[in-house]
């Protein structure tokens, strides 16, 4: 658009898709379609997500993926090929899907979720190069990988690409490289990266409620203001949390803590209302002697972030919201009905949260994540009943229900990070949206998700994090 900027940015850029695709389908359009979503829930997507990578577009057998650094990439890459090989195996050499990569690392254009430009054509430019099974990289990549991963790319000269003005030197690993390449070489994913020990401290808040929190990572200071249904040690356990405290622990130094009535926070407390929630976090920061941090609110505690904010911009240097709200449930209602509803609930959580029969707390799971896996719902509903009493639960979301911080929005004066699923059910997305419009500057992110917690297997798990990092290095 004229007069617009354009945004530009250094991006590892890995374009991929299937040899032989169209001979695939035309044997067996089904089976090719059915096998190719399998492998991609089972096996690439995962190792997108847990290389830090962002899916930027599928084409059919294909799919650009945007990474911030080019490690990870050729990293992930490596990990497909080689995941391929043994998922192969079994399967007749003439309906095996087998992919060509190919990564460049380069200048990139922005237009809203997608990109453009040289780096972008570069990498599909290499993929076509690519033998099946195997991996094609630029020189340019091959320079910054060559003393951090033990891979040796064989040297395939220089090409003259298609509408590229200059010649690239191509660097390629064949798939018999990759299948001979010792366990030990092989690059970690993420999922393979231990968890970094977590020192957990307690503290009291001026009502003398015994906070518990929990100290790990290093680097810059990043706060979770506290929530909903947490619990420091079991959620290093979780399917749903461990991923996103494991990395976001790689960057910062991330502070954690259970908010009172939950987790290893006192469960007997006189008090549950929005000011002792805000006062908890002051508390928090000044245990863990911290001056200025980001702050991350997820869901409830984005409200808590907020108010925290505009008494103490002084001290946030970064304010991140995911999943929240400026008003809670029952200030949302509009109707009789969705009172009445809202009163349900919390009758149902009274009566059935503490059952060893999930079927209560299911209604929460299949809001919180209704594409989890059945590990990952399992875990949450018994998480649910872990994290605190029935009576608890049904205090806290009465008083969540009543959060109201719209006066707050236009005091913001701190930078802001609003990101949303477009289609949970949990937290609308309309009441993200109207939360980042209040914010002075605020910029708002819809992430492609169901899920009010976003799941590592996702692809809007890979956009949270390179969001979050992103913006907390500007």
């Amino acid at each position: 658009m004229e007069g617009e900027r354009v945004q530009r940015r250094l991006a590892a850029i890995l374009a991929a898709d299937v040899a032989g695709y169209s001979r695939l389908m035309g044997g067996d359009e089904a089976g090719t379609l059915r096998a190719l979503k399998t492998h991609r829930r089972e096996l690439i997507d995962p190792t997108i997500s847990g290389h830090h990578g962002r899916i930027v577009k599928t084409t059919g057998d294909g799919m650009l993926v945007e990474f911030h650094s080019i490690v990870d990439a050729v990293a992930c890459a490596v990990a497909v090929q080689r995941g391929m090989i043994g998922r192969n195996a079994s399967v007749p050499e003439d309906r095996r899907i087998v992919f060509r990569v190919g990564i460049n690392v380069g200048d990139i254009l922005i237009d809203g979720d997608d990109i453009f430009g040289d780096g972008v054509n570069v990498a599909a430019r290499l993929e076509a190069l690519c033998e099946p099974g195997g991996v094609c990289i630029s020189r340019a990549a091959n320079e910054q990988i060559r003393d951090k991963l033990s891979l040796a790319f064989a040297d395939l000269g220089e090409r003259t690409i298609k509408n590229i003005a200059h010649s690239i030197g191509v660097f390629g690993l064949a798939a018999s490289d990759i299948a001979l390449l010792p366990e030990e070489v092989l690059p970690q994913t993420a999922e393979g990266a231990a968890m970094p020990t977590q020192q957990i401290r307690f503290c009291r808040s001026v009502d003398g409620v015994q906070l518990a929190y929990a100290r790990m990572g290093e680097g810059p200071p990043l706060v979770r203001a506290g929530a909903f249904l947490t619990h420091l040690e079991k959620d290093l356990e979780s399917p749903i949390w461990r991923h996103l405290w494991r990395d976001l622990a790689q960057d910062y130094t991330l502070i954690r803590y259970d908010a009172r009535s939950n987790g290893l926070s006192d469960w007997e407390v006189d008090e549950l209302s929005f000011d002792a929630f805000v006062q908890d976090l002051e508390t928090v920061v000044d245990a863990a002697g911290l001056d200025r941090f980001a702050l991350l609110g997820i869901s409830q505690g984005c409200a808590v972030s907020i108010a925290y904010a505009v008494r103490h911009p002084e001290r946030v240097t970064r304010l991140v919201l995911y999943g929240g709200y400026a008003q809670g449930a029952a200030k949302r209602a509009r109707s009789a009905a969705e009172r009445e509803q809202f009163a349900a609930i919390l009758t149902l959580v009274r009566l059935g949260w503490g059952q060893e029969n999930p079927a209560f707390r299911q209604i929460f799971t299949s809001q919180f994540v209704p594409d989890g896996t059945k590990e990952q719902v399992d875990w949450f509903n018994e998480m649910q009943r872990v994290s605190t009493s029935p009576e608890n639960a049904a205090r806290f979301l009465a008083v969540t229900g009543d959060f109201d911080v719209a006066d707050l929005l236009p005091k913001v004066t701190v930078p802001t990070l609003v990101m949303h699923a477009r289609d949970e059910v949990r937290v609308p997305f309309e009441a993200g949206r109207r939360m980042a419009a209040g914010i002075p500057g605020a910029r708002l992110v819809p992430l492609q998700s169901r899920n009010h917690l976003i799941l590592e297997s996702e692809p809007a798990y890979a956009r949270f994090l390179d969001e979050i990092r992103s913006f907390l290095s500007d």
